[in-house]
């Protein structure tokens, strides 16, 4: 067998924020939404924009603009929300992330996933995996479950089931 048989080529899901390319494991995504009416709740933190009812049930939506330390911003027709199964512990929990655009599926052997550059950025470098290259444009590749694993996200999360039981 080629050496190049056995590279496994992992597919990524890329999406903007603040004009800038993200992408994130599809493994980790349930599906794509358009944004629906969210209901906010009392005293959550600025970043978790509310709840959506998916299905009957309750999944808590962070907006990741202000969980990454950017600036507000209207939705518009391309915002939308990434559903991810994210793994605290041992289970398996859903939050849906705000994003700006949505942009392709792609496919990229994790060899070629670049170590981060340590000069300090604007993001919380242990969010993220590594860097892809893609043409001309960089896509930092995010780990979300430590992302999402937020223990305000857990706690809303256990109100929100305490309530459906």
């Amino acid at each position: 067998m080629k050496q190049e048989e056995l590279t496994t080529l992992n597919s990524y899901l890329s999406f903007s924020l603040d004009q800038e390319c993200f992408g994130v494991n599809v493994g980790k995504v349930i599906e794509i939404l358009e944004v629906p009416h969210i209901t906010r709740i009392p005293k959550a933190p600025p970043f978790m924009r509310g709840v959506i009812n998916l299905r009957g049930t309750v999944l808590p939506v962070v907006d990741t603009r202000l969980k990454f330390g950017l600036a507000p911003k209207a939705d518009t027709i391309n915002t939308c929300i990434i559903v991810f199964s994210i793994c605290i512990g041992e289970e398996q929990v859903m939050v849906g992330a705000l994003v700006d655009a949505v942009q392709e599926v792609f496919e990229m052997p994790e060899s070629e996933l670049r170590p981060t550059p340590s000069m300090g950025g604007r993001y919380k470098a242990e969010f993220i995996r590594g860097m892809a290259r893609r043409d001309d444009e960089f896509i930092m590749v995010l780990d979300v479950d430590r992302i999402f694993a937020h223990e305000e996200i857990l706690d809303l999360q256990l109100d929100l089931e305490a309530l459906k039981a």
